[in-house]
């Protein structure tokens, strides 16, 4: 079979675009950074050595692929300020996803409790937030959390507090921050699941003795699964590089990758020691991905 018979199937080009997709936008990418992480930093234009010359023949691209190390690599692992920054990140987007799925779960359930003719409003109220810049929302925060900001006004005028609390460059903030601006990527997930649930399912329950809570726990958790799973990759894996929210209203005191990705490379201006975080960055965050890939491959193995 000849390319051009395969290539005029629409099933074959199906197949074969995504393909094509994730080598132009992913695979020749990250072989540039790639690259780059395994140079050395240099005083120059791009600042870093070897530089591959295609026009120098095969023997100059052969000479510049030999000094080519691991050296970032091992500086990675060997100082603590890049070993605790990956800490730091995954300690944050563990605790942000499991509040987010707290308290996204109730919100998701009860908008697929609602009646049918309720449920596209609902789901507008979600999506809303969206329609402002992200930026600015951040920035919202920081004028309602600041010394003498909204919030703590209002806590002064109902006699809460006798003073100013301080509510800005803290973990809380922070926290507060991550949650309100990935809440919608945790509930669209949830209820586009529990929207589905066939609600005879807990009548059949109810009928052979389940109580509400043992029937939330035998039936409606298990559906809810898939949703729960989606929604906190959807929320893990942003967050763990995260560098607008932690910047603007976390403490400096303690830095997230995000924060360390964008010192090495804008202040510093080390682009093979930044190239090599974030290659470990995606390395770390491909770990979610497939054990969430197996564990629908297992559960699609046992329905079948």
């Amino acid at each position: 079979m000849s390319a051009r018979q395969i290539f005029t199937r629409p099933a074959r080009i199906a197949v074969v675009v995504p393909y094509l997709w994730m080598a132009a936008f992913f695979l020749v990418p990250f072989g540039f950074v790639l690259k780059i992480a395994l140079s050395q930093t240099a005083i120059a234009q791009p600042p870093y050595v070897p530089v591959f010359d295609l026009a120098a023949g095969w023997e100059a691209v052969k000479a510049a692929a030999a000094q080519l190390s691991i050296d970032n690599f091992k500086l990675l692992a060997s100082d603590d300020l890049y070993i605790l920054s990956y800490g730091r990140s995954l300690f944050v987007a563990i605790v942000s996803t499991a509040i987010l799925l707290l308290s996204a779960f109730p919100v998701a359930y009860g908008m697929s409790k609602l009646p049918q003719r309720w449920q596209p409003l609902a789901m507008m109220l979600v999506i809303i937030p969206f329609w402002t810049s992200f930026l600015i929302r951040i920035y919202a925060w920081v004028n309602i959390l600041q010394h003498d900001g909204l919030l703590n006004k209002m806590l002064l005028a109902l006699g809460l507090i006798g003073k100013p609390l301080v509510w800005l460059s803290t973990d809380s903030a922070m926290y507060l921050g991550i949650v309100y601006s990935y809440f919608p990527f945790m509930i669209l997930p949830l209820y586009a699941t529990l929207s589905k649930m066939d609600d005879t399912l807990l009548e059949a329950a109810a009928d052979l003795g389940c109580s509400r809570i043992s029937a939330f726990w035998l039936v409606t958790f298990p559906l809810s699964l898939p949703g729960i799973g989606a929604g906190a990759l959807l929320c893990f894996i942003p967050i763990v590089g995260e560098f607008v929210i932690p910047d603007l209203l976390a403490g400096s005191d303690r830095m997230m990758i995000g924060q360390t990705l964008w010192l090495e490379f804008f202040t510093n201006k080390d682009w093979p020691v930044a190239s090599a975080i974030a290659i470990v960055l995606l390395a770390l965050l491909l770990v979610p991905l497939l054990v969430y890939e197996k564990l629908q491959r297992s559960h699609l193995e046992g329905d079948a």
